[in-house]
């Protein structure tokens, strides 16, 4: 139970990635607030889920582009669970669509930045006063960040890019308090993401070029954020992790 008593924020937290990370840490035992933004019935099983794993969880909904309800998120965790979070998952985000650049406005540019990057930025912000020595910060990151996407991500990637760096940054600046940040970068894993912006014949290519010979899980991306934000990788930090089944390297 390496998350037994402890308080863990979970962003995007209603299906797929978020929904895996959520049950995988309350099966260590682990306090879960289920962030979401527009589906509380995804919301609601994701709670149910977390429960039925063993620990304990409520959903709040919040927009975590918008630093008041950012806000409110940190205070309604702190309200259900105590003033010390140990555990911040920033999983929000989105690549909301492929568009070249020719067919990008700043409008565009500007969201896709602020749902993937500046999330991340006033999530972290938000809940790092509450954090203490042994808190991790684990971030989502992307592939795309490190290859500059697909067709039509240059967005995307740029702000997962952001991330990455952010991540790195973080770490520097509060590895003294002892709160560790990392990121993970997946490929390509089967969840609604892929479903929406991803036809199936380039799904079934990158599956067959990569040396595992399929597509990651929601459940193995889970494990590793786990992993970061537990005791066991106390020496890791500023750290962005591959899980992509080989498909590439860095």
């Amino acid at each position: 139970m390496k998350f037994a008593g402890k308080v863990a924020v979970v962003t995007g937290g209603s299906r797929d990635i978020g929904r895996a990370v959520c049950v995988r840490l309350a099966s260590e035992g682990a306090n879960v607030v289920v962030n979401y933004n527009s589906n509380e019935a995804d919301a609601d099983a994701t709670v149910a889920a977390v429960d039925a794993a063993g620990g304990k969880g409520i959903k709040v909904k919040a927009d975590v582009t918008m630093p008041a309800a950012v806000d409110s998120l940190i205070a309604a965790t702190r309200e259900a669970y105590g003033d010390t979070i140990h555990v911040l998952v920033n999983n929000a985000g989105g690549l909301v669509a492929r568009k070249t650049l020719e067919e990008m406005d700043e409008e565009f540019f500007n969201f896709v930045m602020q749902l993937n990057a500046t999330s991340t930025f006033l999530a972290c912000k938000a809940a790092v006063p509450f954090m203490s020595e042994g808190g991790a910060i684990v971030n989502l990151a992307s592939l795309a960040g490190r290859d500059g996407g697909g067709g039509g991500a240059i967005a995307y990637a740029t702000s997962k890019g952001a991330v990455m760096t952010m991540t790195r940054g973080l770490a520097k600046e509060l590895g003294p308090k002892g709160i560790r940040v990392n990121a993970l970068c997946p490929g390509m894993i089967a969840t609604t993401f892929h479903d929406k912006f991803t036809p199936d014949a380039a799904r079934e290519n990158v599956a067959n070029s990569t040396p595992l010979r399929r597509q990651g899980r929601a459940e193995e991306t889970a494990d590793l954020v786990a992993y970061l934000a537990s005791d066991e990788a106390s020496f890791i930090t500023g750290a962005n992790i591959d899980i992509n089944g080989g498909l590439a390297f860095s």
